[in-house]
């Protein structure tokens, strides 16, 4: 299978090269940045054009004789293999961020890339320059703050109910109104396909009524039922014997028949009018079965085995937010030298409330033999750089991870999924304390892996928080397991997986005799 790129490179060197077949090291720069090898090249064009190249690495130009023209043949080709893609995702952070870089990498691969999404991210898609289509039908959550736009949902102190409500209020009952603005922009956008969030909640009616194919990209964990795990959305871990394996079915039966039954019900009768049969036992399994494929990011060893998984599921290792390799100064700070141990804390973008994480750490930690750095998202800088104002500390908005985790020794965070993927692939073993937006089942994941210590609270005091550190300081369990995952992260290029299976999906290419 010939990938959209290989026909952009030998398109755009052999117009540079006046219709001759420019050599490899010529085209090397080009294919580097695109992150094709020279021998995926030559194969490529063997398959695509049927022609041999006996001398790959020859610094010799060769004329390639055809009984077409080249130029128009290549151009031919360039133009139907630019595909319309259109991604769409939730208004949250965790939704759209770790989308960024997939998009700008088809997009720089030649297809006409744009977005469906909040005006929250307008700012950000100009600079990515890609198109922005906002929610016109569609509710707005500005600047991801649910609690704005339902101010009922602050008394919700319990972890199913605030699920719940949220399954349908920010998600399901979203649907429609996604799909209404989706069918608009397909008057002006004829989309080939659609990219989206695994949970994005127009991905059956796109599916079944606008007749394209959806890829939904799993930035969270795997909510698929499986007769091997519990149910989705409480946080617990798999236990694989005999009185283990019933419980966790007697737990899936309530969890679908009574704790989450109400999404179903709605998300059933939203459906209904449309003639959209309701696929699986939840919401979770109907996402995925409506999905043509669900690429999801990370790798099978941060997912609980299961044996029944489903047929267009996929895993394309860590898919994570755009980082411009050039054009940035990277963050560093003088104190990195001089301690011996350091810890990162965050409490992510969304939670505002710093006594829940980001106080805590500091106190625990101020006045000691540790570096902390906190990073607060932009909520309550100011005042925590007056209130710990202590040398062993650094406080900022934002420090990009990629710059800080290398230097870190453990990662204090709520579990957001794009964080926890950066650890990983850090080797950076990490404390969660996290609860609810589904942060639940991902610091499962990380004490269930050894990958941290997962304390099952909001609120850790600073004493778990202190033990915890040090538990991951002295046992090397912790590194060993965080290590040997970063290294299975490592065999995925997941921006160029993504980009086959659209190719694979599609199978639109166009087969050329010269």
């Amino acid at each position: 299978m010939v990938s959209t790129t290989i026909i952009w490179v030998f398109y755009k060197h052999i117009i540079k090269f006046n219709l001759l077949i420019p050599t490899i090291s010529d085209m090397v720069p080009t294919l580097q940045g695109l992150q094709i090898t020279p021998a995926d090249f030559i194969f490529a064009l063997r398959k695509k054009f049927q022609i041999i190249i006996k001398d790959p690495v020859s610094n010799k130009e060769k004329k390639m004789e055809n009984k077409k023209s080249i130029k128009s043949m290549a151009t031919a080709i360039f133009t139907d293999n630019r595909k319309k893609i259109l991604f769409a995702s939730f208004p949250a952070d965790g939704h759209f961020n770790p989308l960024t870089g997939l998009a700008v990498f088809l997009q720089n691969s030649g297809h006409d890339v744009r977005w469906y999404t909040s005006v929250s991210y307008a700012d950000k898609l100009k600079k990515l320059n890609i198109r922005h289509y906002p929610f016109e039908k569609a509710l707005e959550i500005p600047d991801n703050n649910i609690d704005q736009i339902f101010p009922e949902r602050k008394k919700i102190k319990s972890q199913v109910k605030k699920l719940v409500f949220d399954m349908i209020q920010a998600f399901i009952l979203r649907g429609p109104e996604y799909f209404e603005d989706i069918k608009e922009i397909r008057n002006e956008f004829p989309f080939d396909i659609v990219v989206c969030d695994c949970v994005f909640p127009a991905i059956p009616f796109i599916k079944e009524k606008i007749e394209v194919p959806v890829i939904a990209i799993g930035v969270l964990p795997l909510t698929e039922s499986s007769k091997d795990v519990p149910p989705a959305g409480l946080g617990i871990t798999p236990v694989n014997s005999l009185i283990g394996r019933i419980k966790q079915s007697v737990l899936r039966f309530v969890a679908d028949k009574i704790l989450f039954s109400k999404p179903t019900k709605v998300m059933a009768k939203i459906l209904q009018p449309h003639g959209i049969n309701f696929e699986g036992s939840n919401i979770f399994d109907l996402f995925v079965s409506k999905s043509t494929l669900l690429l999801q990011s990370g790798t099978p060893g941060f997912e609980y085995r299961r044996s029944d998984l489903s047929k267009n599921i996929r895993f394309i290792g860590p898919l994570l937010p755009y980082n411009p390799a050039t054009g940035r100064q990277a963050w560093t700070h003088e104190k990195l030298k001089y301690y011996d141990k350091i810890i990162l804390v965050t409490q992510g973008t969304v939670e505002k409330d710093m006594s829940k994480l980001l106080i805590p750490t500091l106190e625990t930690y101020k006045n000691s033999e540790y570096l902390v750095v906190a990073t607060t998202g932009g909520s309550g800088t100011k005042e925590l750089k007056e209130k710990y104002p202590f040398e062993n500390i650094i406080i900022e908005d934002f420090i990009p991870f990629q710059d800080i985790m290398p230097y870190a020794d453990v990662y204090i965070t709520n579990g957001g999924y794009g964080g926890v993927m950066l650890s990983i692939q850090n080797q950076l073993p990490m404390v969660v304390a996290g609860i609810h937006e589904g942060k639940n089942e991902i610091n499962a994941r990380v004490g269930y892996f050894n990958l941290g210590i997962n304390l099952r609270t909001e609120r850790p005091g600073p004493a778990r928080l202190k033990i915890s550190v040090e538990k991951i300081l002295c046992d090397g369990i912790y590194y060993k397991s965080v290590k040997k995952l970063s290294s299975e992260f490592s065999k995925y290029n997941p921006n160029q997986l993504v980009r086959n299976y659209i190719d694979e999906v599609l199978d639109r290419q166009v087969h050329v005799k010269i």
